[in-house]
């Protein structure tokens, strides 16, 4: 798939903490995280002391920095409690968290953030960094939500087509190391079709079957590559392809899925589907971010 890498490897672990509770908690799911990968755990504050040291005094300077230290000394300290064997490594910015989150990723870093940060309007909004952070991801980033019913194991994974096979990769990785099970998902929205082609209704049931063509496409080459790993495979049909996602993640563990592939809209990552889903989905959320295509189609 566009935009990713082909082996589809789990990196390093980046989490954004900025004192609100929905960070503390993204900050315990992403050690969680960690441990399964067997990778690191960084945990980055962006003070943005950068921006305002022209129109803040030294001395507010030295409160912020502080502050920000002593918060990642915590953090840290209750990551290690829960997962003694973890390589914990917090990371200090005078950036923005935005751009401090970015950079801590790299080139295959996966960000995590929570579903509010402070100030948010409510607990079902992400807050403004999260969705700056997810917008303009160049690399995997997983939103912290809905976490509360226990883990089972079981990964969704949201297929729209051919080009989602890298993204069902993460996704089989994922449930890998979960020990778990993957479900491909493919929702067709069946009046975007219909309002294409309104001149060739009979046509309706050969668009069905190219859909689900695609879908079988994505598993063929999943069960090929993971061929321990038991995979299920659905499709459904609707008006709103997000409420059925929004659902369906009532029973997942880690719902994945592609970022838009045109830059419109609110940023390279985030289509509406998208955009609804991680502020509604009932499990945390990762999105893996893709180029423009040629037809500029969003996920």
């Amino acid at each position: 798939m566009e935009g990713t890498k082909s082996h589809s490897e789990l990196g390093a672990v980046i989490v954004g903490v900025d004192g609100s509770d929905p960070a503390r908690q993204a900050a315990l799911w992403a050690a969680a995280e960690a441990a399964r990968r067997g990778r690191p755990l960084h945990i980055v504050h962006g003070s943005d002391t950068d921006g305002r040291v022209l129109y803040v005094s030294a001395e507010s300077i030295e409160h912020v920095r502080r502050a920000g230290r002593e918060l990642l000394d915590a953090t840290a300290a209750a990551v290690t409690e829960r997962f003694p064997g973890l390589q914990v490594n917090p990371e200090f910015s005078r950036s923005a968290p935005v751009r401090s989150l970015h950079q801590a990723a790299g080139p295959d870093g996966t960000i995590v953030v929570g579903s509010r940060g402070l100030g948010g309007f409510g607990s079902l909004m992400l807050g403004s960094v999260g969705l700056k952070v997810a917008a303009g991801a160049k690399t995997p980033v997983i939103i912290v939500r809905g976490t509360e019913s226990g883990e089972t194991g079981a990964v969704l994974a949201a297929v729209r087509d051919e080009h989602d096979l890298d993204c069902a990769r993460y996704a089989a990785r994922e449930a890998q190391i979960r020990e778990g099970s993957l479900q491909l998902l493919h929702v067709w929205n069946i009046l975007q079709s219909v309002g294409e082609v309104v001149t060739l209704l009979d046509d309706v049931e050969e668009i069905a079957n190219e859909e689900v063509h695609h879908l079988n496409a994505v598993a063929d080459g999943i069960r090929e590559e993971f061929p321990d790993l038991t995979v299920q495979v659905d499709a459904d049909k609707s008006t709103s392809v997000a409420s059925v996602l929004v659902e369906a993640s009532r029973q997942a563990d880690l719902l994945v899925m592609g970022g838009r592939r045109s830059p419109s809209y609110l940023g390279p990552t985030l289509g509406r589907v998208t955009h609804s889903l991680v502020h509604h989905a009932h499990c945390p959320v990762q999105l893996i971010p893709r180029h423009t295509d040629k037809a500029g189609s969003e996920s």
